[in-house]
């Protein structure tokens, strides 16, 4: 999930040859002699044309051979989603909250005037976002999963970088209870949110 690419860069005149990964607001090389991090915000340009991302930087240009998603990953980092389109929420959306919502992920809402249910999960709702900070906090999936109703989904935000909750927890936690994972976003700098929806066939 997410946007991954295995390619050549071009760093300081030497070809590497590794996995890039674009993220919420920085683009990742890891290669086996060189891992590079480039934060949007440092970027002075971005290009893209013949298969090509080149990115230049105060440092120089550094160049991704990335094939076909090149002009996508220009645009992606040109013209970012706002949090609220990466996580599906439109005006008039029905979302439930469980746990510690951040109060500016609140706001956001508000603001893309999505409707908040106030009385927790209900047959109506098309978006849970469950926030969780330990593995413990997953205990309260398999009696979330049993509220989603045909195409509803559900997010779960948890901590990134942490030893008490790791990606796989959340995967396990969702897939246990019948569901499928569709979906990750970074939602913060400091947690990441996975989105998980009933399978086609038992909607």
């Amino acid at each position: 999930m997410g946007n991954e690419a295995k390619c050549v860069a071009r760093i300081d005149g030497k070809r590497h040859q590794g996995k890039a990964l674009l993220e919420t607001s920085e683009l990742i090389f890891r290669g086996a002699e060189c891992r590079l991090k480039i934060v949007f915000a440092e970027m002075r340009g971005v290009t893209a044309g013949e298969g090509e991302l080149r990115v230049q930087t105060r440092d120089g240009t550094t160049v991704f051979e990335l094939g076909e998603v090149a002009q996508k990953w220009r645009d992606k980092i040109l013209y970012p989603k706002t949090r609220i389109e990466k996580l599906g929420v439109k005006a008039g959306t029905r979302v439930a909250l469980l746990g510690d919502a951040e109060p500016g992920f609140v706001v956001e809402l508000r603001e893309s005037r999505a409707e908040i249910e106030s009385g927790g999960v209900s047959d109506d709702t098309e978006l849970i976002f469950l926030f969780v900070e330990h593995k413990r906090g997953l205990s309260q999936v398999s009696k979330v999963a049993k509220k989603l109703n045909g195409a509803a989904g559900l997010w779960i935000a948890y901590p990134k970088g942490k030893k008490e909750i790791s990606e796989g927890d959340v995967i396990g936690s969702g897939r246990k209870t019948g569901l499928k994972d569709v979906k990750v976003v970074g939602f913060s700098r400091t947690h990441t949110a996975l989105k998980f929806v009933l399978p086609v066939g038992g909607r």
